[in-house]
């Protein structure tokens, strides 16, 4: 079983596009990502503030995926 951990948004993003997932937009501080099938999350953007593992895991439900897949993304 995936430990989750916080993550750096760097760290975010690069899971989010391994998983299909595309940033379509930005209001402010917080991106839209949306895949192909519809799905789509979004995502504060705090300057170098790590995204917390209560949010993060809201996240990963949003995107449809167990913590499992989506870790193994990062």
């Amino acid at each position: 079983m995936a430990k989750l951990r916080p993550l750096k948004l760097r760290e975010l993003f690069r899971a989010l596009g391994a998983l299909g997932f595309s940033k379509t937009r930005q209001c402010g501080s917080h991106a839209t990502f949306k895949h192909a099938d519809g799905r789509w999350t979004v995502v504060p953007i705090h300057g170098d503030k790590e995204i917390d593992r209560c949010l993060l895991r809201k996240i990963i439900r949003e995107c449809g995926v167990s913590v499992e897949e989506f870790m193994e993304n990062v």
